[in-house]
């Protein structure tokens, strides 16, 4: 018997994920990990009021979540300035880029990246016939004239950038991304990723008008929020890129308890401020272990620490895996230069000192 054939672009596509998660790490290693440190998720969690607010939305998990996230959009407009029209909250940043790439990429399409800047943009590209092309960092910096410039040359219908950038933690000043803004070609739209702006210093955000036609921002209650798990996310952009969105979305995607979550944690700012102390206090402690190992830690904008292991992408992969070995989890830049670091997710204080003593252990290891 033989079974339904997919598509040949389908067919056409590894079988892979752009990360491998850590519970698959655990399963495979046969025991749980000492310290989580690899997927940038907030381990100092979320705010105590989303969390009583998620408790009471339980009860009433048998109903589909409001399709509009009314109440949410009506919080997170006036936080920016901006009408509820100019406003979609989706299934995280991933599930938002996926959307914006089946909305403007067809077969052939050109999408613009840095080559080893975030994936799940790539993968998503790649699942709707487009075509990719990449320019290379610059230092350790995503490089905006660079992006510029194959947009014009490739004809590109997107640009996608991440301010703060992931994986180095580096990151531009606004004045650099409004620049950048008003040179891309006029038909081209550019992906602002933000993820962990609610991270970065003052001076990073840029002051974009809402109806600025070729942007749209990206932001996230994965990150300084404490939410990964809740997959929740917005856009920001002019009203019509926005109304673009309900032809192709998943309407009733959230549960009213990340809805009731998120709402909550957006209000709670107290509790972002605190975790915005713990993520300061904790780059400068994985600073200052890197320093206390002969490494360099990386200037981070964000809730994650690149170390520079001194070496080739090679020796930071054996790093990498001796810390795997003794129950840390961390990630790794995929793409040289940038692969001689390994990235250290900020954690409370006993799984950054469990990280401490196993690294000496896993250089020694890797110089073997």
């Amino acid at each position: 018997m033989t079974h339904p054939k997919v598509t040949p672009l389908a067919a056409s596509l590894p079988a892979t994920v752009p990360f491998v998660g850590p519970e698959t790490q655990e399963r495979d290693r046969g025991a749980p990990f000492l310290a989580r440190l690899g997927a940038n998720e907030s381990a100092f969690g979320p705010s105590p009021k989303a969390i009583a607010a998620m408790q009471k939305a339980a009860s009433d998990v048998w109903m589909y979540g409001d399709a509009q996230s009314h109440d949410l959009r009506a919080a997170l407009a006036p936080h920016h300035g901006v009408g509820m029209d100019n406003i979609l909250v989706g299934e995280g940043i991933d599930g938002l880029l996926g959307l914006l790439v089946r909305l403007y990429i067809a077969p052939g399409d050109v999408a613009v990246t840095s080559d080893g800047a975030y994936p799940t943009f790539n993968y998503h590209v790649a699942g709707f016939g487009g075509r990719l092309e990449k320019v290379p960092y610059k230092g350790d910096y995503e490089d905006p004239d660079a992006l510029v410039a194959k947009a014009h040359e490739t004809g590109a219908k997107l640009v996608y950038i991440a301010n703060p950038d992931n994986p180095m933690g580096s990151w531009h000043q606004a004045n650099v991304i409004t620049r950048m803004i008003a040179e891309l070609p006029d038909d081209c739209l550019l992906l602002l990723d933000e993820a962990y702006i609610d991270l970065a210093p003052d001076g990073t955000a840029a002051d974009i008008p809402v109806e600025t036609p070729n942007v749209i921002r990206l932001r996230t209650f994965s990150k300084a929020h404490g939410m990964a798990g809740a997959r929740i996310g917005y856009a920001i952009g002019a009203a019509d890129v926005i109304a673009g969105f309900h032809k192709v979305r998943n309407h009733f995607g959230l549960s009213r308890m990340s809805q009731a979550g998120a709402l909550a944690a957006f209000e709670d700012k107290a509790w972002l401020d605190h975790v915005r102390d713990r993520v300061a206090a904790s780059r400068a402690e994985i600073g200052r272990i890197a320093a206390a190992n002969g490494l360099t830690a990386l200037p981070s904008a964000t809730n994650f620490v690149a170390i520079d292991c001194g070496k080739d992408g090679d020796f930071a992969r054996k790093v990498l895996a001796e810390l795997v070995a003794r129950g840390i989890f961390v990630r790794m830049p995929f793409v040289a230069p940038q692969d001689r670091c390994i990235r250290v997710s900020c954690g409370p204080a006993d799984q950054i000192a469990t990280f401490a003593q196993m690294l000496p252990q896993a250089l020694q290891a890797a110089r073997g």
